[in-house]
């Protein structure tokens, strides 16, 4: 019990810390958040292998989720933050989305598939001794990888231009009403 508690509160703040170093990088609060939405998909692909191949959800599986965290988000910073580059080039929000997705497709499933195909052993119990340790560890990052790169690639784009595209317009609606304004105001006889 002792040890739960204590890997759930290390998650946490392990989040916590991420959320602001990404803040500090980003200097937004929006987007860490999106990136931030990954982790519960990753744990919810964690839980459904581990639920599936019937592996306990012990210490050893509460490691694995600690490491997932990093592991998810650092997908979805490579994502974003070449969406940023494009728009600080000049791109619209749907073209920066589609270009960094487009570049970043590749290098994503190629971390990721390779990770899953370098656990595999350990997933599959052929690590020898140390198995029950590292068996639930493996089997964790692995369903949590799963889940997590295909929502970084769907959700986080998706998330991403939805807030930005909303922003755009809301900024071209403080600039209309400023031009109201300016033109409502008599000019001096």
């Amino acid at each position: 019990d002792d040890a739960f508690k204590n890997l759930g509160l290390a998650m946490l703040a392990a989040i916590a810390i991420v959320f602001m170093l990404l803040v500090a990088t980003f200097r937004s609060l929006a987007q860490p958040l999106i990136l931030l939405v990954s982790i519960p998909f990753a744990a919810t692909g964690a839980i459904g292998l581990l639920v599936a191949t019937g592996t306990p959800l012990g210490v050893p599986a509460m490691i694995g989720m600690l490491m997932l965290i990093g592991i998810v988000v650092t997908n979805a910073i490579v994502l974003i933050d070449l969406i940023n580059q494009y728009r600080a080039q000049g791109h619209g929000v749907v073209e920066a989305v589609i270009e960094g997705g487009r570049h970043r497709l590749r290098p994503i499933l190629m971390t990721a598939l390779a990770t899953i195909f370098a656990l595999l052993p350990m997933a599959l119990g052929v690590t020898g001794e140390g198995g029950f340790i590292a068996q639930p560890l493996a089997v964790v990052v692995i369903g949590g990888l799963i889940t997590s790169t295909l929502l970084t690639l769907l959700l986080v784009p998706t998330l991403y231009a939805m807030l930005e595209l909303r922003k755009e317009r809301r900024a071209k609606k403080r600039a209309s009403k400023r031009e109201e304004k300016a033109e409502k105001v008599p000019e001096p006889a």
